[in-house]
């Protein structure tokens, strides 16, 4: 029998600025506790002085990092000689593992940049692994169609209430089995969708109005959903895009300190001596 999920918390992010200074919205902070997921970040800009700073070369260690562009043009660059135009549409899957050191530098001098960053946690026995970093672009990324709505299957696999047909995305796999679905509902279109019993799944709302049960998400708000093996999406009056993301919680201790996330502070301290020693990534 099919539980449907209902909103338990809707949140709005909050301006922040990160790298050289670029603005962004943080939609989810490590201290918010949504394992595995531990940051959501937007941003969304037509002044090029939102952006142009960029983010210049920083390391990570212990977590996985997946930046989707909706607008504009930003190229990654690491330490592992990886080179990557991030164009509209196109995802950037990076696991930082023991270590990577990568710069993201916007490649435009005006016009609108839009997108979203999602860092995921990886559990213990993976965080020191070697780093692995992957684009995708945008013709890689799988795409369910129905009538009224188009399905961006970035990770997990995409299937409706009803159906045999399953769509697999352009990541699968790992500790936390991710799901990252783009969704686009036409003006009062309803999808159901089939999720993992025991995820955790979350929805944000960026362009339009989305019903969830009896529950309307305006644009800019984020839903925590309760457990349940589908979630039943409903627009308003007008087209909506909704990420609905999912993943299955590590349930260990995290301690977070910049762009380090790791199970101990022993270890967030052994991350920043490294660092500071050369020998983060080797």
């Amino acid at each position: 029998m099919v539980s449907s999920r209902l909103v338990s918390h809707v949140s709005r992010g909050r301006p922040t600025s990160d790298g050289g200074g670029v603005r962004l919205t943080r939609l989810i902070t490590p201290q918010q506790g949504l394992d595995p997921f531990l940051m959501l970040d937007e941003f969304d800009s037509s002044e090029a002085s939102d952006y142009l700073a960029g983010f210049p070369a920083h390391p990570h260690r212990g977590f996985e990092t997946v930046t989707y562009m909706l607008d504009g043009h930003m190229l990654h660059e690491d330490h592992l000689g990886n080179r990557g135009d991030l164009k509209p549409g196109a995802v950037q899957w990076m696991t930082a593992g023991r270590g990577i050191i990568h710069s993201e530098m916007p490649q435009q001098v005006a016009g609108r940049m839009r997108g979203f960053q999602l860092w995921i946690n990886l559990p213990g026995v993976e965080k020191m692994k070697a780093a692995n970093y992957r684009d995708l672009d945008p013709e890689e990324i799988p795409e369910h169609a129905l009538s009224d709505a188009l399905i961006k299957v970035i990770a997990g696999h995409c299937q409706v209430a009803g159906s045999e047909d399953i769509t697999a995305g352009a990541h699968v796999g790992g500790a936390t089995e991710p799901l990252y679905f783009d969704v686009a509902l036409g003006t009062h279109a309803t999808l159901t969708l089939v999720t993992p019993l025991h995820h955790r799944v979350l929805a944000y709302v960026f362009e339009g109005t989305v019903s969830i049960g009896a529950q309307l998400i305006k644009k800019n708000e984020l839903a925590q959903l309760s457990h349940g093996d589908s979630v039943c999406l409903t627009a308003g009056s007008e087209p909506a895009r909704v990420l609905v993301i999912g993943g299955k919680p590590l349930r260990e201790p995290v301690v977070h300190y910049g762009p380090f996330v790791m199970n101990t502070a022993a270890e967030i301290e052994q991350a920043v001596r490294d660092f500071r020693s050369g020998q983060l990534t080797t």
